[in-house]
């Protein structure tokens, strides 16, 4: 394994340990998405801090609110990041406030409120949520049922395209067709076709690639999944590494999380995951080879979107699974 590749690796082994032990009963899937916040920049996760910026964030918000949810750990680790977390908190929630005049309250509203902190002022917030909220409406006349709340996300991200409406869409629908020939028709599918939407090129090429790509990892013997893991996996292809060596660097940390804490073993983490995992890591070696890159920093913004949208649905999951169980 290259020397960064394994640095970057050691470091988000030692930052997922420091956010498990902050956020012990939180869901295990949240703890590689913070994990990954802190690689992406370089630094190493202090629990002191993250203890702090939980008290931030239950020091301004209610009980039910929805930065409370499952995503509190992720926005916990966002203000850690912070050079000024209390004033970045204040921030976050009044720009909430404006894109619920466009969208209904959730944990994903609350997470781009988050990212609109570092990308936007007050002034854009208010003209892109409206923009956003055009092309969500959009997004559910092409594929009404499939469009929900996480796609609204997408819709704000990118409202700060420089495409007309109309191109987004037509990109949207365009890799969507190419990638249902591959994979289930479904909403892991439509998200893997925002993503790319957010990023220039042919349709039709891009797809192609997040194919090709899978088809590769599969053909190395790296058990990636077809569903939610897809998301992550979009992402990476759009760094523009060859395939061949991306594969090869997923390959070696593949390896390298199977032998770590958490990832083997009854109860750890399946491999699929590990293979996420690993590809999630793969894109931010290049994501910081590249920051003054804005495909870059952009891919590296839809990666910690798709991680939350895995660990929903996991939750969803398990959650759906359990009271099924008890209601025999």
């Amino acid at each position: 394994m290259k020397a960064e590749l394994q640095a970057l690796c050691d470091r988000y082994v030692s930052n997922r340990q420091a956010v498990h032990d902050t956020f012990k009963w939180d869901s295990d899937y949240i703890h590689p998405v913070c994990a990954n916040l802190f690689c992406v920049q370089g630094k190493a996760a202090d629990p002191e801090q993250l203890k702090a910026c939980k008290k931030i964030i239950e020091g301004q918000t209610g009980i039910f609110s929805n930065f409370r949810g499952n995503i509190r750990p992720a926005l916990a680790s966002m203000l850690a990041l912070s050079e000024h977390p209390e004033e970045r908190m204040s921030q976050a929630l009044d720009y909430y406030q404006m894109l619920k005049q466009e969208f209904w309250g959730s944990e994903y509203l609350a997470l781009v409120s988050f990212l609109l902190t570092g990308l936007a002022d007050r002034n854009q917030v208010e003209e892109k949520a409206a923009r956003g909220k055009v092309i969500y409406k959009r997004m559910q006349k092409e594929h009404p049922f499939l469009t929900s709340s996480e796609d609204s996300v997408f819709a704000v991200l990118m409202a700060f395209s420089d495409k007309t409406d109309d191109a987004l869409i037509a990109d949207m629908e365009a890799c969507y067709q190419a990638l249902k020939a591959r994979f289930s028709i479904g909403n892991e599918v439509q998200t893997v076709s925002h993503i790319l939407a957010l990023s220039d090129g042919v349709p039709e090429e891009k797809a192609g690639r997040v194919i090709d790509l899978y088809n590769a990892l599969r053909e190395a013997g790296v058990k990636y999944g077809r569903y939610y893991e897809l998301s992550t996996l979009a992402a990476l292809s759009v760094t523009g590494e060859s395939i061949p060596g991306l594969v090869e660097d997923i390959q070696q940390v593949y390896e390298f999380l199977k032998g770590q804490k958490g990832y083997g073993g009854l109860f750890g983490l399946d491999s699929r995951t590990r293979a996420m995992h690993a590809a999630l890591l793969v894109s931010d070696l290049y994501a910081n080879q590249e920051q003054a890159n804005t495909a870059a920093m952009t891919s590296t913004l839809v990666q910690i979107i798709a991680q939350e949208m895995a660990m929903c649905a996991i939750t969803a999951s398990v959650a759906a699974s359990s009271a099924a169980a008890s209601s025999h």
